[in-house]
């Protein structure tokens, strides 16, 4: 098990000009991938190192490998690379649907967005209002939301001007997500094989008209193109037929378990059914917890926890709910992973969560890179806590105008009882050690 400090990640995919980088950029997340057994589980139950590693390799494709032309005549983006964006972004969206439609009974009662702004996993403020939106307005994003992912997604094989308007549906659908919700990069992943759907004559107000500029040489081509005029072939040109033949194939066939998997009442989100993680399965939010539950580190100096006279200080996490004064935070495209694990915790047990655990052993011992994924540390400057324990809290929005809101809380919250029990350095050397884990010093 690694140490929590590694989770706290930036991960912003950024497109590089040069297409050998590129290559590098596509495998790096599949370095992430095969990394992340040993991270806590459940961190990447989003997907999205699998969303991002797939988006990776259709990009390797798609860029001539030998030149840095921005029009390279005789290698324009291959059809099937483009398919292969397109084909994404149809499993990413109809994948999410029916995992929705099978999966909480909320979101056939269209209920759902009755918790969802307080529940999801790292609120932001907006979402703080959102939430107190009319019941029937709260029915009509849950209908939208159906009808975004369950039916727009066939939009793609409707001819080309309802392939534009499904790009066009599917980005501000990420736009509206981004704007109510931290849900990370995911969104403006999402976001990338969506551009896949807008031809270049929809694309041409991106560039500039200017003589000799990239509209004008496209123009010729296509006059050139009308008129008979073709270039003769290179061998290159040939050999990248066939690769991008090859890789049309490979995606097929790779498609097939991914295909049933949707047709599957018991169909599974998530999920990869080949090693190369290049084909995935994908979904979210297939259930929804209809309260918010946080998990709460204290920490105290005194010699006996169990003293009623113990004062316990609260470690405040980056973003997550935790000072009831604090405002929801604004953190997209950046992902807090620590914080979304602790969400996760919130809902089960410490058993089911060792590893938090393992955080409160490197709180305990003052770890400099533990320390640096937490927003405040209440014994900076003193000597290290005696003992650490986990306390949970069942949270809920203050009203907007109300007593509570008025004195600057964004939550209330309720003790519902402890989440693990006080622990200190010693006593979790025996822990440390069954589980292979370094003991911190």
């Amino acid at each position: 098990m690694k140490s929590p400090a590694v989770l706290n990640l930036p991960a912003l995919p950024v497109p590089p000009p040069v297409p050998r980088e590129q290559v590098c950029v596509a495998l790096v997340p599949g370095v992430v991938v095969r990394c992340k057994a040993t991270w806590p589980r459940g961190h990447g139950r989003g997907g999205w190192e699998s969303q991002l590693l797939e988006t990776g390799f259709l990009g390797i494709f798609l860029c001539p490998l030998w030149t840095l032309s921005r029009l390279p005549r005789h290698t324009p983006p291959s059809s099937i690379v483009i398919w292969g964006f397109r084909w994404l972004i149809f499993r990413i969206m109809l994948g999410a649907g029916l995992i929705k439609i099978r999966g909480d009974r909320c979101w056939r009662d269209l209920t759902c967005m009755d918790y969802h702004y307080e529940t999801q996993p790292v609120p932001n403020p907006i979402a703080y209002f959102m939430h107190r939106s009319p019941w029937w307005f709260h029915q009509f994003e849950t209908l939208v939301n159906h009808f975004i992912e369950l039916v727009v997604p066939f939009f793609l094989f409707l001819g080309r001007r309802m392939c534009i308007v499904h790009g066009l549906l599917q980005i501000l659908f990420q736009v509206l997500l981004i704007i109510s919700g931290n849900l990370s990069f995911l969104n403006w992943l999402t976001m990338v094989p969506s551009i896949a759907c807008f031809d270049d004559i929809s694309l041409g107000f991106l560039f500039s008209s200017r003589r000799g500029g990239v509209k004008e040489r496209v123009a010729q081509m296509q006059l050139e193109g009308a008129a008979g005029e073709q270039l003769p072939l290179r061998y290159g040109c040939y050999v990248r037929k066939v690769v991008n033949i090859s890789f049309g194939l490979l995606i097929a066939y790779l498609s097939i378990p991914v295909v049933l998997n949707l047709l599957n009442s018991r169909q599974v989100m998530n999920t990869s059914f080949n090693p190369l993680r290049i084909v995935n399965t994908y979904g979210a939010f297939g259930s929804i917890t209809k309260e918010r539950t946080e998990v709460i580190l204290q920490g105290t100096s005194s010699l006996d926890p169990n003293d009623p006279a113990a004062v316990w200080e609260e470690y405040d996490f980056k973003c997550k709910p935790g000072d009831l004064k604090r405002r929801p935070c604004f953190i997209t495209p950046y992902h807090y992973r620590l914080d979304w694990l602790m969400w996760f915790a919130a809902f089960q047990t410490y058993e089911q969560n060792e590893w938090i655990i393992h955080l409160a052993g490197k709180l305990l011992a003052q770890e400099e890179e533990t320390l640096s994924l937490m927003a405040t540390n209440p014994f900076a400057g003193r000597a290290p806590p005696r003992w650490i324990r986990g306390e949970h809290f069942k949270y809920k929005y203050s009203q907007p105008g109300g007593k509570h809101a008025s004195e600057g809380r964004w939550w209330i919250r309720k003790r519902i009882g402890p989440y693990f029990p006080p622990v200190n350095l010693q006593g979790l050397k025996k822990f440390y050690e069954d589980r292979n884990w370094p003991y911190p010093v």
